[in-house]
């Protein structure tokens, strides 16, 4: 960032920058899922992250509900992660599964508690699907390609982790005819695009 450049935030350069109009709305948007996770936190006396992780875990594999990996999956320390996983053992909301090879390793899974909880909160974002209701296929797919665009830029420039999309997997394929997934042996169009695939592979 060049020392003298202005904040994103300054209405004057909002005034005559299209591209920090558009950084200032990406930012109100998130405000709605910040709001969100803090009033249904509140409601059960847990923290936004600690809500996002009883998410995470409900519907992710074993392999991925780790310290380790929920640290790189968040963009926190993993100190960070471990003292939210303390939180939710205490309440019982979670469970440790140790690794048979490695006693040291351990994967994390819901308990009963946890899973009528995670299958609560994690309705916590639905209300936006009513903003689409009247949108047409067409503008929905622009408008998500361009988010896809925007995710992918945002992990090369090291600011987000690595994201589980169709489009920086190496089962795609682009050709002539549009996009093919090797793994699903399919063409793909825009609407096919996962933004968390199970089956995701790094290029």
């Amino acid at each position: 960032m060049e020392k003298n450049q202005a904040s994103v935030f300054h209405l004057g350069l909002q005034a005559i920058n299209l591209d920090a109009k558009i950084v200032v709305a990406l930012e109100r948007i998130a405000e709605v899922f910040r709001v969100s996770l803090w009033n249904i936190g509140k409601q059960h006396r847990l923290s936004p992250l600690q809500i996002q992780l009883l998410i995470f875990i409900q519907f992710h594999a074993s392999d991925k509900c780790k310290v380790s990996y929920l640290a790189q999956e968040f963009n926190l320390s993993k100190p960070t992660i471990s003292e939210a996983i303390r939180t939710l053992l205490k309440k019982e909301l979670i469970q440790k599964e140790t690794d048979p090879v490695d006693t040291r390793s351990y994967t994390i899974d819901l308990t009963e508690k946890g899973k009528t909880l995670a299958a609560e909160v994690s309705f916590f974002a639905n209300d936006m699907l009513q903003t689409f209701e009247d949108w047409d296929t067409n503008r929905k797919n622009q408008f998500y390609s361009n988010l896809l665009e925007v995710i992918i830029k945002l992990q090369k420039a090291g600011l987000i982790s690595l994201q589980r999309t169709c489009r920086n997997c190496r089962y795609l394929q682009e050709n002539e005819e549009g996009y093919f997934c090797k793994m699903l042996q399919m063409p793909l169009q825009i609407q096919g695009f996962r933004i968390d695939c199970p089956e995701f592979e790094a290029t």
